[in-house]
């Protein structure tokens, strides 16, 4: 019983493979590996998390080779069919608006300016949209033509087809874009001013409410600039510490693995993905050598592992 309890402690640590078949200069290279990737990532999130408005939606927006239209699809809005309709705007806006009154327990007067704040963001919203209404009828037809050349079998075989198909993507996401960045500056100015109602005494009781981009898809940039700062910096620690080093090289491993393929086929120079795809390679090697024993908590835990399942069996 006790070692079925411990199987997923040994699948972490890495129980397969004995200490004994790495020679000393291997396993010193080991922890130096482990610990120069942990840093790495430790940083990185660090960075992404300190900078606040870090987002991978120009990462997955410029997503190139066979996957590159699941990578696109991640990006929240990518098609901006939410943010260019003004219903589904001005339900998010409202709900928002009640919301933070609550939140920060706003009087009858702090209500009424929120709710001049949301009248003037739907004028903002139809006053940018008219101004731009040739170019988002020729977007909202752009991308109907995108479909039916997705839909197209023949295209994906022939290499000049399947360039004539990126060339109006680009072309369309260059002609929505300055007015998609407009809409979002409604979208920021709008929760800012909502908060600004807020007295300082409210302030000091709550934090600042953030309005919440509602996501379209399960898996998205709305979700993922959350996570990836902190799956950065939980991940790195652990190849620091050496602790669970087999999953977390693993779990690297695949994201960096995930960066490569979206960028496939890769290219020379600054953005190059062949640094992800060697790095990557790097973590599976962390994960199938159990690196986190080797000066890393993994060797306590290794312990407990050997001790209630006998060296040989936990070993082999």
């Amino acid at each position: 019983m006790a070692k079925i309890l411990l199987l997923p402690l040994r699948l972490a640590v890495g129980y397969g493979l004995s200490p004994r078949l790495l020679g000393h200069i291997a396993i010193v290279m080991l922890v130096i590996l482990r610990i120069t990737i942990g840093y790495h990532f430790l940083s990185e999130g660090t960075e992404k998390y300190h900078a606040g408005n870090w987002t991978a939606k120009p990462f997955f927006a410029n997503a190139t080779g066979p996957f590159a239209g699941q990578f696109r699809k991640m990006v929240w809005d990518h098609d901006g069919a939410m943010r260019l309709d003004l219903k589904q705007s001005q339900i998010i806006w409202a709900t928002y608006r009640d919301a933070i009154a609550n939140h920060y327990g706003f009087d009858e007067e702090q209500k009424a300016n929120a709710q001049r704040n949301y009248i003037e963001a739907v004028e903002q919203f139809k006053y940018i949209t008219e101004l731009n209404a040739n170019e988002i009828e020729e977007f909202q037809l752009g991308l109907e033509r995108v479909e039916s050349l997705d839909l197209d079998p023949v295209r994906d075989g022939v290499s000049s087809l399947g360039g004539q198909r990126e060339t109006v993507r680009r072309e369309l996401t260059q002609l929505i874009t300055p007015t998609l960045n407009q809409i979002d500056m409604i979208w920021e100015n709008y929760e800012t001013s909502q908060n600004q109602l807020a007295t300082d005494e409210q302030i000091a009781r709550h934090p600042a409410y953030k309005l919440v981009r509602p996501r379209n898809a399960m898996m998205d940039t709305s979700l993922i600039d959350v996570i990836i700062p902190y799956f950065d910096i939980a991940l790195g620690w652990c190849l620091i510490l050496g602790l669970f080093t087999s999953v977390a090289s693993l779990a690297l491993g695949v994201f960096l693995l995930s960066v490569f393929l979206s960028q496939f086929p890769p290219t020379t120079g600054p953005g190059s993905s062949n640094y992800q795809l060697i790095e990557g390679l790097a973590c599976f090697v962390l994960a199938a050598t159990g690196a986190g024993r080797f000066a890393g908590l993994d060797f306590f835990l290794h312990l407990i592992v050997r001790k209630v399942c006998g060296p040989d069996e936990a070993a082999g």
